[in-house]
């Protein structure tokens, strides 16, 4: 008979056939020139407009939430907070979308800023950007899945230009070295308590087992798996991602043990070994990191509030306003 932790981590796992410029203002807390009144006046149905198309869609497809945080932070560590990350390429030029580490962004998240901007150019045409869309439709998603609130300030443009060329080196991969992923947070003015502190998004959503699969088989030549996995769910993650050579959209859950729920429980698991990837087992090992990782998986209320400062602050990271941007009439496209 099948031991809890399998059968639980069987119910976790996902089969997915879906879809797979300056940066000024770095690293800073705020811009005079974002209000959270932006649209009052312009587009005073804006926060509705929104909530509705995040409410309804995030009940409809479940994995949105994680979805759009997902592509919240590919957008903001590749040049600012300027939606450039959802430009589609075309025979010209391949945008940031089509870029190695981004290919297997969920499709959710594009679909919930494209339906609250269809929504939004009915309402207010020509008016409100994409960028704050989606960093206001994060913020929304977070909350419905019982995370943090926090006040997101308005007046993004969106980018005027979108370049896969752009993306290397400016996002972490899972695969890195401790101090490679601090040093790219560091590089964008993050300290190492806010890249840990946001490293809890991983509370949420799902990661492909082929991001984590050099990690379960023959990792050595004395274990099968790494030993930073509780040996248990090493086998469990085995089975479960067996066949992830014949399909790559296998997947299981970031947070086996509360996948839908936004809570510490993250942190729990890594000091377990229940983390995927080698950056989870890394905070957990880091004399950097652990002493946060310990912190927030005892004290949920100091996870919330460091988690809220974090995104706040990365929602005005190398933000685009003027003539630096510009306001999108598709999310998809570049204007003309």
């Amino acid at each position: 008979m099948a031991s809890p932790l399998l059968q639980l981590l069987a119910l976790s796992v996902l089969l997915l056939l879906g879809p797979a410029a300056e940066a000024a203002g770095k690293g800073r807390r705020s811009q005079p020139y974002l209000s959270t009144t932006y649209y009052s006046k312009s587009c005073p149905k804006f926060e509705k407009i929104v909530q509705d198309t995040t409410t309804d869609k995030q009940i409809s497809s479940p994995t949105t939430a994680a979805a759009a945080l997902r592509l919240f932070f590919h957008d903001c560590f590749v040049g600012g907070c300027d939606a450039s990350v959802l430009v589609s390429s075309t025979r010209f030029s391949k945008a940031e979308r089509d870029a190695d580490i981004n290919l297997s962004l969920p499709g959710d998240g594009f679909d919930v800023v494209v339906r609250a901007k269809t929504a939004l150019e009915l309402n207010c045409p020509g008016v409100v950007s994409c960028a704050d869309i989606l960093a206001v439709a994060t913020r929304n998603l977070v909350v419905m899945m019982g995370g943090p609130f926090y006040p997101v300030k308005l007046g993004r443009k969106d980018a005027l230009a979108s370049r896969a060329a752009d993306v290397e080196g400016n996002l972490p991969r899972p695969t890195m070295p401790m101090s490679q992923i601090i040093q790219i947070f560091q590089s964008k003015g993050f300290s190492i308590q806010e890249m840990v502190a946001l490293s809890g998004a991983h509370t949420i959503g799902f990661s492909h087992c082929k991001e984590f699969s050099s990690n379960l088989y023959n990792y050595s030549k004395t274990s099968e798996s790494d030993p930073a996995y509780y040996p248990e769910f090493a086998r469990s993650l085995r089975n479960a991602c067996a066949d992830y050579h014949r399909n790559p959209t296998l997947s299981v859950f970031n947070d086996v043990i509360t996948p839908n729920k936004f809570d510490n429980v993250y942190y729990n698991n890594v000091k377990k070994g229940l983390g995927l990837m080698s950056s989870d087992h890394g905070l957990s090992s880091d004399p950097r990191t652990r002493g946060f990782v310990e912190l927030y998986s005892r004290d949920q209320n100091a996870f919330f509030r460091a988690f809220a400062s974090a995104m706040q602050k990365l929602s005005v990271y190398g933000v685009k306003t003027g003539r630096r941007g510009e306001i999108r009439h598709r999310c998809d496209a570049l204007n003309f």
